[in-house]
């Protein structure tokens, strides 16, 4: 054993499977700590909310609890995007849409059908 290596040390790659999660010990490949968990189940509300903490004091409007699977919550994100005329993103399950946009935002969600609230202040 070479100088200053614990017998402890976790195995991080290896010449038969590669990278090693140092989480779960196993191949990256087949990494079950990487996966992600399977998003909550929701309640069949949409609330839309906005936010600026943590953003520079910029506004975002937040659109989460969208019953859609990670396709589907993109594709709707990016009909809001071109419905506002501004950019967004996808995060955690949760649409982001630059700038303050709820009452545009709620409108477009309930003539598409959804149940919408509006969250927050």
């Amino acid at each position: 054993m070479k100088k200053g290596v614990s017998s402890d040390a976790p195995l991080v790659w290896s010449s038969e499977h590669g990278r090693i999660c140092p989480g779960c010990g196993k191949p990256a490949a087949a990494c079950a700590c990487a996966r992600k968990p399977a998003r909550p189940a929701v309640d069949g509300i949409v609330r839309v909310r906005r936010e600026t903490k943590g953003r520079g004091g910029k506004t975002v409007t937040v659109v989460a609890g969208v019953p859609r699977d990670d396709g589907g919550i993109r594709e709707l994100a990016g009909e809001l995007k071109r419905r506002c005329g501004t950019g967004g993103t996808v995060k955690d399950g949760e649409i982001e849409i630059q700038g303050d946009h709820r009452d545009l935002i709620v409108a477009e969600l309930e003539k598409r059908g959804y149940t919408v609230k509006r969250a927050g202040g």
